[in-house]
């Protein structure tokens, strides 16, 4: 069963591995990078794509604003501003076990510091076994609207470090399901986890679960051409000046705004719905306009019916009776793509597009407020146990927004909605 990079398994330290990365591997980075370190933006060396860059030109208009979304954003290389944690002292430590150090219990903390340019997690254990062990931040994974979690090289193999960033409190935990009071720095990334942070990497192994790679050929973030497909000849047919009267430049990329309202979801369905789901070719194989279905396995009945709120967003979009009943409703009928999410209370034009305020169950004691946000009321977030850590005893949950819109009790927990109200 393949898990999302935050529900990987944890794995033992192996204390005498220090490991040294190649030493060219940042120098090509830097030279590749195209924009501003905080896109991460590098040279896509695929046969057929040319990259967001050659993009801009022609659509400004999408391409500028898509530069700030949580999608473009998904992964970076780091830098200022990409890493949102705090490395500045009295801020940078996190403090893990007991702070007074002894023998039988030894002190245990995480440092984050920013050394020879670059930035550093250091794991310091204090006591009888005293000893450090440091890897440097070199992809960062998450936009930060909930938090980051940040990879480091070991050669060509890819690994999860343990400390992450939570956005609630600005602070820095262990990284969700890592052990808490352990040092961990063996959790491999495998190619399903990238494919929905990255727009490529290429594997060097032909077993789904591995996790080494090219790491010069990342391409970080989700780029223009994960949804509209390689643009090579599209550019070369535009810059030619040989478009025809019947648009073959435009017939040269792909535009899923064209899709079947399947294939449309099947788009988006590669990581807001694919989080539990078997790879049935390897990652980055997917091509836009194409059923899902011939690159991951159905979900198990047995999983449908529990889904988490967490990466399985179409799958709860598909239980609601507005999905049921229209038969165009897609992801983009509320969600624009090219442009950073909305306030969710702003969604409810969306929703009064088709429902009639005054139809509301409680629009007699609210009144017109209630057109103000649908949202909270009937897609209220939720808890997921796919996120969860424990830091210093403390146990940290994140909630996302269902996507099951229905009827919720507005007394109950909003995780255990009143069936038969379900709509």
């Amino acid at each position: 069963m393949v898990r999302p990079w935050l529900v990987s398994f944890v794995s033992l330290l192996c204390l005498c591995c220090l490991i040294v990365r190649p030493a060219d591997r940042h120098s090509w980075i830097a030279y590749a990078q195209l924009g501003s370190s905080a896109t991460g933006e590098t040279q896509d060396r695929r046969t057929g794509y040319v990259g967001d860059a050659a993009c801009l030109p022609c659509h400004e208009e999408q391409a500028t604003p898509y530069r700030y979304t949580s999608h473009r954003l998904t992964s970076q290389l780091p830098g200022k501003t990409s890493i949102l944690g705090s490395f500045k002292d009295g801020k940078n430590v996190l403090m893990v076990s007991n702070p007074k150090s002894t023998d039988l219990n030894p002190r245990l903390f995480f440092k984050m510091d920013i050394e020879h340019g670059g930035y550093y997690q250091t794991a310091v254990v204090e006591g009888a076994l005293s000893f450090k062990r440091s890897e440097r931040i070199d992809i960062v994974i998450g936009s930060g609207v909930r938090g980051q979690t940040y990879l480091y090289w070991a050669g060509n193999k890819l690994y999860e470090l343990p400390v992450s960033y939570w956005s609630d409190g600005n602070q820095w935990i262990n990284s969700p399901n890592y052990k808490d009071g352990a040092v961990d720095f063996t959790r491999p990334v495998n190619s399903r986890c990238l494919e929905c942070h990255a727009s490529y990497i290429q594997p060097l192994s032909s077993d789904l679960q591995a996790n080494i790679y090219d790491g010069d050929s990342l391409v970080a973030g989700i780029s223009c051409e994960s949804c509209h497909g390689a643009g090579a000849d599209h550019v070369a047919r535009e810059r030619a000046s040989s478009v025809d009267s019947a648009g073959s430049s435009r017939n040269a990329i792909l535009n899923p705004a064209k899709f079947t309202r399947d294939r449309q979801i099947d788009q988006c369905a590669l990581c807001h719905d694919g989080t539990q789901r078997e790879e049935l070719v390897p990652a980055f194989s997917y091509l836009p306009g194409k059923p899902l279905d011939e690159y991951l396995a159905a979900d198990p009945i047995d999983i449908s019916h529990q889904l988490d709120v967490h990466g399985n967003q179409v799958g709860l979009l598909k239980k609601s009776r507005c999905y049921l009943s229209s038969p165009s409703m897609s992801c983009s009928t509320c969600h624009d793509v090219h442009r950073p999410e909305r306030a969710a209370a702003e969604y409810s034009d969306r929703c009064l597009s088709c429902h009639q305020w005054q139809s509301c169950g409680v629009s007699h004691t609210m009144g017109i407020k209630i057109t103000h946000n649908c949202i909270d009321c009937h897609m209220p977030l939720q808890q997921t146990n796919a996120i969860v850590s424990v830091t210093a005893n403390r146990i940290l949950r994140t909630s996302i927004r269902t996507h099951w819109i229905k009827i919720y009790s507005r007394t109950a927990n909003a995780a255990e909605p009143r069936p038969e109200a379900s709509r």
